[in-house]
């Protein structure tokens, strides 16, 4: 029971919960208001509910749910498989895994659906997951069939042998032909949904490029990374002043027929985990991007 105060009317509903229950999630309190869960004297409200002062908030807590994934009928595109490991084409707007605010739909309830088992490493929330790619990103991705291959995949991309190249179409035109930017990247300490170049503090991050392509108010790039760090090619490449097409988060104009950053995993090439031979996966360029892309001419 939690008694609201004088001091506390005007506030909402979700605001003072996460203040007096501060040991749950946001996105836990969440489900319990929108479940029913919470009741303002005596009456289930909406987590934008403005309190008055003086009334009584009940919360019934909902037994939190296994962590774990479970098997979903997602389609996935496959670009390579064997015993071993798998590479898929991930379409944008598939989330890898769950995380803050989505327990399925992802990537690796499809992934279970169509491989059953997976590698154990990565913990039962993340089956197979040897590496990630932005929500808004598409391409090609490895999963680990098993945790030897998991942790063979694992010690090649802490030891940056893994070959990863993205397309990038990104606003105003590229000058020079190729270049390499090596700025740390840390969280944002105002826009915490942000990563920064700015603060030369950070994790160290290095990033190359190369002009495959211009247009009249564009450029399309080849980006090669050497470590992964979060939103690593979208935060250097905005911080040069060439955002990526789309992404408004870095400062990028909105394209309403877009809807997501013009970002492709284009190419992976790794040590093979069982062989040990170099095997090069392509990603098909997303739809909707090679679409964007005719549009300019």
């Amino acid at each position: 029971m939690i008694e609201i105060s004088e001091e506390q009317a005007g506030r909402r509903l979700d605001h003072v919960l996460a203040a007096a229950l501060a040991g749950f999630s946001r996105a836990r309190l969440q489900e319990w208001v929108e479940g029913g869960r919470v009741r303002v004297d005596g009456v289930a409200r909406k987590a934008s509910y403005k309190l008055r002062g003086g009334e009584r908030v009940e919360v019934e807590p909902a037994a939190p749910k296994p962590l774990r994934a479970e098997p979903e009928e997602i389609p996935l595109e496959v670009l390579y498989e064997d015993a071993d490991v798998v590479a898929i084409n991930k379409p944008a707007g598939l989330v890898v895994h769950a995380g803050a605010g989505r327990e399925s739909g992802t990537l690796v309830n499809a992934l279970l659906h169509h491989f059953g088992a997976l590698s154990g490493v990565g913990g039962e929330l993340r089956p197979g997951i040897v590496h990630r790619l932005d929500a808004g990103t598409s391409g090609v991705l490895l999963v680990a069939r098993h945790d030897a291959a998991h942790r063979a995949l694992a010690a090649q991309f802490a030891g940056r042998t893994v070959e990863k190249i993205y397309w990038a179409m990104v606003e105003r035109v590229v000058k020079s032909e190729s270049g390499v930017i090596e700025k740390a990247i840390a969280r944002d300490p105002v826009r915490r949904t942000r990563m920064t170049a700015r603060l030369n503090a950070g994790r160290a991050a290095h990033t190359e490029f190369r002009v495959l392509e211009r247009f009249e108010r564009y450029t399309l790039l080849e980006v090669r990374i050497g470590t992964g760090r979060t939103h690593q090619i979208r935060v250097h490449l905005a911080s040069i002043g060439h955002p990526v097409v789309g992404d408004t988060l870095y400062g990028a104009q909105a394209q309403p027929g877009l809807g997501r950053p013009w970002l492709h995993a284009r190419r992976i090439g790794f040590a093979h985990p069982g062989s040990g031979e170099w095997v090069v996966v392509e990603a098909p360029l997303a739809a909707e991007l090679d679409q964007w892309r005719a549009g300019l001419g």
